[in-house]
């Protein structure tokens, strides 16, 4: 019984095929939350797989019905060992996005494992369902080697984060005595490179939002009346165009986040190269804020963009001067952020760039709010230190994720520090056909949660203020 030997048990479970086996069990489940009312059953069949494979565990399992009715059920699993011992809290989603069949490379299943040399395909391998299953593997690894974990855990899986995980706050304010932990240790988005175990303490927040011109109630005729008429089409770009540069910096001074870039943000970020792999796309030195590196400007800064955009009939184009246009926008948020201002803020800029005509409407989706752990924090340094010891290679960490997720329902409405260890990358086509996961780095995502797990029962991670 050693920290050896379990990690060999971790890597003997994935090579024999036992971690794929469980995976494409919980793939073959079309638990698609966008659609979420034509998959109720499937939500209550993932459940099920988690309720059995954490039974076994010796878990205690509760499925609980969602506050919101714009998605499924919510899992509580508790494994209590000791009231003197720590709590660990792990999470995952069940739910993934459309499978889009028909549109995947060789006409592949999305509701299949088809592994093509180093890849393994199917919705969900990358987007929740491959990184959750690590976990759970991991906590079973070290639970057979030890006899026990040698501390508390708890797993919550939700079946809607790909809705924005609707009721999920509640579900947390409602649950919050039962959801109580000491850490969150989760696995989701991508590792900074393919090839670098990554650790990220928080994420990036999200407002999106619609820039909207009403001029009229309908079209004129561009020649009878362009030039006498004002275009809402020309009024919306020319307004959009003052929000940044041509570079995209963001001209907006609220929205520019100086304070948050802290001494320890810039050295954790130091020595960090984005690369999103062969498939990636190619970072372009010439855009975003110039005076940033490019870690910085994806990992320490907001980002602006216009995702869509419409006026007129773009399938059939009329000779009219448009009467409407409108923009779905978003801001993607860093810590230090005054997100209840973002809206107010664009109002603000536009009313001085001299567009009355414009308006701007909040969207109607939730906020996923900015978090962050201090890279300095003791948590940090064990857990960064833990996967570099696994896996023999310096561990990347990163303040926050590029990207979003519900972190804000963990450190605000639970109040518990956020760990996050991604066993994805970049180029996994998540959201689209083809997606996929590494072996490679699902095998090394195993034998790394086996080994944090494991120094979580030998007593190594720190203890946090109030524990």
């Amino acid at each position: 019984m050693s920290r050896e030997a379990v990690i060999d048990r971790a890597a003997a479970h994935f090579d024999d095929g036992g971690y794929l086996e469980d995976l494409g069990r919980r793939v073959a489940i079309p638990t698609e939350s966008q659609i979420f009312e034509q998959r109720r059953d499937a939500m209550d069949s993932y459940m099920a797989e988690m309720r059995q494979t954490l039974e076994a565990m010796g878990y205690d399992c509760e499925v609980m019905d969602n506050p919101s009715p714009k998605a499924g059920p919510l899992m509580v699993a508790v494994r209590h060992e000791g009231d003197d011992l720590p709590t660990v809290l792990t999470y995952g989603h069940g739910d993934v996005t459309h499978g889009q069949k028909g549109e995947w490379e060789e006409d592949r299943d999305p509701w299949s494992l088809t592994i093509v040399g180093d890849r393994v395909y199917g919705r969900g391998t990358a987007d929740n369902k491959g990184q959750h299953s690590i976990n759970l593997a991991a906590l079973r690894c070290c639970i057979e080697e030890r006899g026990s974990l040698g501390f508390n855990s708890k797993v919550m899986i939700e079946t809607g984060e790909e809705s924005g995980s609707p009721g999920l706050r509640d579900f947390a304010q409602l649950h919050r005595d039962k959801l109580a932990a000491d850490v969150l240790i989760g696995s989701d988005g991508p590792r900074l490179q393919p090839d670098r175990p990554t650790l990220f303490m928080g994420t990036r927040g999200s407002v999106a939002f619609d820039v909207v011109v009403d001029l009229r109630d309908t079209g004129h005729h561009s020649g009878n009346w362009g030039g006498l008429i004002s275009s809402a089409s020309i009024l919306l770009t020319q307004a959009l165009a003052t929000v940044t540069d041509k570079r995209g910096q963001i001209r907006i001074p609220e929205w520019r986040p100086e304070a948050s870039l802290t001494n320890s943000v810039r050295m954790a970020l130091a020595d960090i190269e984005v690369d999103g792999g062969k498939d990636g796309p190619e970072i372009e030195p010439d855009w975003g804020e110039e005076s940033l590196s490019p870690a910085e400007r994806v990992f320490a800064w907001n980002s602006f963009d216009i995702l869509a955009m419409i006026t007129g009939d773009p399938e059939r184009p009329q000779n009219a001067v448009p009467p409407k246009a409108r923009a779905r926008c978003q801001l993607r948020t860093v810590v230090g952020t005054d997100v209840e201002d973002i809206v107010p803020a664009l109002e603000r800029h536009f009313e001085r760039e001299g567009f009355p005509q414009v308006t701007v409407i909040r969207a109607d989706r939730g906020i996923m709010m900015p978090t962050r752990l201090d890279p300095a924090h003791p948590l940090v340094q064990w857990a960064a230190a833990s996967l570099a010891e696994t896996s023999g290679k310096k561990t990347a960490v990163i303040p926050n994720l590029g990207g979003s997720l519900p972190n804000d329902v963990f450190t605000d409405v639970i109040g518990v520090p956020t760990l996050w260890v991604p066993h994805s990358y970049a180029s996994c086509s998540q959201h689209a056909p083809n997606e996929h996961a590494l072996k490679t780095i699902l095998r090394e995502g195993l034998c790394m949660m086996t080994g944090l797990f494991w120094d979580v029962g030998d007593g190594k991670m720190p203890k946090v203020a109030g524990q």
